[in-house]
């Protein structure tokens, strides 16, 4: 059995900015990093080779791997505490932003300086939002765009390669803390390490997992939310003056009907929709180039209603799981409807589809959310879309797409002190596998944080 000192488990935005801080930072840690999913050169998802739907490769690409689910997508990093998680809850807000802007930093020096940085503090936009009783949320963003992102993860992972060991290809089946305080770790392959500290930093897609370990450890957890919506596609003219003036704009509206709130999410202008396979589900995404010879004429965006449950239900992302399957059962994966036969209630067929001005960038299967979405959320979008359409006009045009379903699916909360330590001495739970933070840039900064603490302790 081989000694670590140290043994991160997912190399996702925590996992990979953890490794860097390590890195950086003189210390004497000896350091295992170690994933379920490929290594970044081998991550290709078989629809960018001409699968025509999503084949459900086991690990999905798009989710796993080297920099996790943030790596193929559009590599947006929002700079702000208004959205993204709660690292601000536990490291405080001004640390938290500088944080922030140091993985700014950290990525602008390994070849993202070029990318533009946007800002939503001074747009015109949000008056004319709040105008229409829309409220655009405040950030800075950072626009990698999928390609350049890519580029700067492997020269981040060639950075850390002399002195960070990676797995891939490999999953961790049992944790075991002797009675020393060390970790025993055992994984799928009959290899078993030790180690003195544990981080736990398996991003959205190890959301099960990292649950199942909470459980056996006694450490408490909160599960009582998901994000349930669309994906909307429509021609990257109609929102073109909102993307470039601030690019990523997250919109706020709460419903007249139910007073529920819905939002906008992970905007992409001139990009692409996506499926992804969630252990086992295929949902929807969006990305984005910064290559202009990669962009479509479609720009793409989430509608998410957000759902908080009370007692007795707690499992919030069975929920979900329950919707998304019902559409994959529906559809064989991602279903695809006009904006136009949504509102008339009928589906969309293959023969409407052809009639549709609006090319969708993504291979689904025409047909009827109603069947799929509950009668709230869905009533939810619909409200959503025809207020955006008073900012943007255009957003309820008959041929506006509309893919599903996309879920959110917030990784339980794991109950962590200041350091990001759970009650388990020596064990870390970070990034959006911890349930504490829901965004790249958030994740990114609580692995530098934790990086720090170690990098100390080893010093």
């Amino acid at each position: 059995m081989k000694h670590y000192d140290i043994i991160i488990v997912g190399a996702g935005a925590s996992g990979v900015f953890l490794s860097y801080e390590l890195t950086k930072l003189e210390n004497r840690a000896k350091v295992l990093m170690i994933d379920k999913g490929a290594p970044l050169e081998k991550r290709q998802c078989p629809i960018k080779k001409g699968a025509k739907t999503c084949v459900k490769c086991s690990p999905c690409h798009i989710m796993n791997g080297y920099g996790g689910a943030g790596t193929l997508s559009d590599g947006k990093y929002n700079i702000t505490t208004q959205f993204g998680g709660d690292l601000h809850n536990y490291v405080g807000r001004d640390a938290a932003m500088a944080l922030m802007e140091y993985v700014d930093e950290v990525l602008c020096g390994m070849g993202g300086a070029d990318a533009k940085l946007y800002s939503t503090a001074s747009s015109e936009l949000k008056t004319i939002a709040l105008r229409n009783n829309l409220h655009l949320l405040e950030a800075k963003v950072r626009h990698l765009g999928t390609d350049r992102n890519v580029k700067i993860l492997g020269r981040i992972f060639d950075y850390c390669s002399d002195r960070i060991d990676t797995m891939f290809y490999t999953t961790i089946t049992e944790i075991e803390q002797e009675q020393d305080g060390t970790f025993l770790v055992k994984t799928d392959k009959g290899e078993a390490f030790s180690c003195r500290d544990l981080v736990l930093a398996t991003g959205r897609s190890g959301s099960k997992w990292i649950s199942s370990v909470c459980d056996r450890m006694g450490i408490k957890q909160e599960k009582n939310r998901v994000d349930i919506g669309v994906r909307v596609e429509l021609p990257a003219e109609i929102f073109k003056h909102i993307t470039d003036d601030v690019y990523e704009s997250k919109i706020v509206y709460k419903t007249d009907k139910y007073n529920d709130q819905v939002r906008t999410f992970c905007m992409n202008p001139y990009g692409e929709v996506v499926a992804e396979n969630t252990n086992g589900i295929v949902t929807v995404n969006g990305h984005s180039y910064a290559d202009p010879a990669l962009r479509t004429e479609n720009t793409n965006f989430a509608l998410l209603v957000s759902n908080t449950f009370t007692e007795p239900f707690k499992d919030s992302n069975e929920y979900g799981e329950s919707i998304a399957r019902l559409s994959n059962m529906l559809g064989g994966g991602v279903l695809l409807q006009r904006f136009g036969d949504l509102v008339k209630g009928r589906r969309s067929s293959e023969r409407r589809m052809k009639k549709c001005f609006t090319r969708p960038t993504l291979q689904a299967t025409a047909g009827d959310l109603s069947l799929v979405i509950p009668k709230r959320q869905l009533d939810n979008i619909i409200e959503m879309i025809y207020a955006l359409d008073k900012i943007a006009p255009g957003t309820a045009n008959e041929d506006t797409l509309l893919y599903g379903v996309e879920v959110k699916f917030y990784n339980s909360k794991v109950e962590v002190d200041k350091n990001l330590e759970t009650k388990v001495k020596g064990m870390y739970a970070l990034g959006d596998g911890s349930g504490v933070t829901h965004s790249l840039s958030q994740a990114s900064a609580s692995g530098v944080y934790v990086g720090r603490i170690l990098a100390e302790k080893y010093r």
